[in-house]
């Protein structure tokens, strides 16, 4: 059986727990060892030998219980010694403690441990640098459930001040991704600021959930081809990316204002949704856009579908026969794409939620 891994938050206060578990038992130890040596070598009873031990432990000054010879009052103050030694270092590990918060910090870790054991369906953040604070902006203004991984201790700090769920720990790690749900995910977002690092978490996250989705981020062309190769779903270079968008918003600026406004969620009246078609749900499987007459019903805009064999049809026809495992990319108001969803029944997709404004 592999031996769990452990952030270093958890093994602070692991270590904590530890040392004031062997103080506990050292003062036993010495309580113990008194009161033996009172009853068993100066013959005194148990009542009398308990009481001696205590006494002299407490150092309150009661004096002898009972008349002691040489040894006895040199065993007297080895127990005395003995007893200051433990239990100064339990009162120290106790302040230390106290003032660092790793008591508050060990019921953070229960209540962090129960929320992460109770995710399903979540979406998994590697790292929590400028690229993954803005993923996990977007995340939380569309309202799904996620939780970062870093292993980083002031990125962490920096995360929960911000109120997110994070784990502290190596994200390449298989342990690591266990702990934060990998096999009960839907998503991975590889977002470390090494390629080397995204594509082990990538590999990791396949090995693990074959049937997770992964996104990574890439520096350069070539990381990206290699990171494909690994299994990812999708790759995103900052720069490559960000290049096309500056060019595209120099040639057809209005364009670009108006996907920018559909995507960045801020004050907008338009959405994007993709929705799965269902055989068990969908009454429409089997009949043409134009039958189903989706526009008609529900406002919303069929900007294109993609097959299960990965084939994108973009501007579908009235004559675009609806296929089960079909996902379908729409546009529409908020009103118009519940009612789409309403529409095609109760399928698996992520329900339409507002994004919060800034």
């Amino acid at each position: 059986m592999k031996k769990p891994v452990y952030s270093i938050l958890e093994q602070k206060y692991r270590r904590i727990q530890k040392e004031l578990m062997i103080g506990t038992l050292s003062l036993c130890g010495v309580l113990l060892t008194g009161t033996l040596w009172y009853r068993f070598v100066e013959g005194w009873t148990w009542e009398d030998a308990t009481y001696m031990t205590f006494v002299t432990l407490s150092t309150v000054g009661y004096g002898e219980t009972r008349p002691l010879g040489s040894r006895g009052r040199l065993f007297t103050i080895a127990l005395i010694l003995m007893g200051i030694v433990t239990i100064g270092y339990i009162v120290n590990r106790f302040t230390e403690a106290v003032i660092q918060g790793y008591f508050q910090e060990g019921i953070r870790l229960r209540q962090q441990r129960r929320t992460m054991e109770s995710l399903s369906r979540h979406y998994i953040i590697c790292g929590f640098s400028r690229t993954g604070r803005q993923i996990a902006q977007e995340f939380e203004a569309e309202g799904v459930r996620f939780i970062i991984v870093d292993s980083e201790v002031d990125t962490v700090r920096a995360a929960q001040e911000e109120g997110y769920t994070i784990y502290q720990g190596d994200a390449t790690l298989d342990e690591t991704l266990m702990r934060v749900g990998i096999d009960r995910a839907a998503c991975i977002v590889a977002a470390l600021p090494s390629d080397a690092e995204n594509l082990y978490v990538v590999l990791s996250a396949k090995t693990l959930s074959p049937r997770i989705r992964a996104i990574a981020r890439a520096s350069t062309e070539e990381a990206v081809l290699k990171l494909q190769r690994g299994g990812a779903d999708a790759v995103v270079s900052p720069y490559i990316t960000g290049g096309r968008r500056m060019a595209a918003a120099a040639l057809r600026p209005q364009v670009m204002d108006f996907v920018d406004g559909i995507i960045s969620g801020i004050d907008r009246e338009l959405y994007m949704e993709e929705v799965l078609i269902d055989y068990k749900s969908c009454p429409f499987v089997g009949q043409t856009l134009g039958e189903a007459r989706l526009r008609a019903k529900t406002g919303a805009l069929i900007l294109a579908i993609r097959r299960s064999s990965g084939e994108l049809i973009g501007g579908p026809t009235a004559d675009t026969i609806l296929m089960t495992g079909d996902v379908m990319i729409s546009m529409g108001t908020a009103e118009q794409l519940r009612e789409l969803n309403k529409i095609l029944g109760p399928i698996d997709s992520k329900s339409l939620r507002k994004p919060k404004k800034n």
